[in-house]
């Protein structure tokens, strides 16, 4: 028997990454700068591809707004 998947429907971005214990490698991935790793997170909780990048593209634009801190 495999992992049951989380029902993500109604889930915010944030409560989707939790419930699939992804949450720690996304914020990782956007404080690193790295765009791909961070939308193929997204992708993994059933976030369209569209969705996704729009996502990352708005939070790496501004990621203080999001309170993230890039590393230097």
């Amino acid at each position: 028997m495999g992992q049951r998947r989380p029902n993500f429907g109604g889930m915010s971005v944030n409560e989707r990454l939790a419930a699939a214990g992804l949450l720690r490698e996304f914020d990782t991935a956007i404080t690193e700068g790295v765009r791909q790793r961070a939308i193929d997170l997204l992708q993994q909780v059933e976030m369209t591809d569209d969705a996704a990048a729009m996502t990352v593209d708005t939070i790496l634009r501004n990621p203080t707004t999001y309170g993230y801190h890039r590393s230097t």
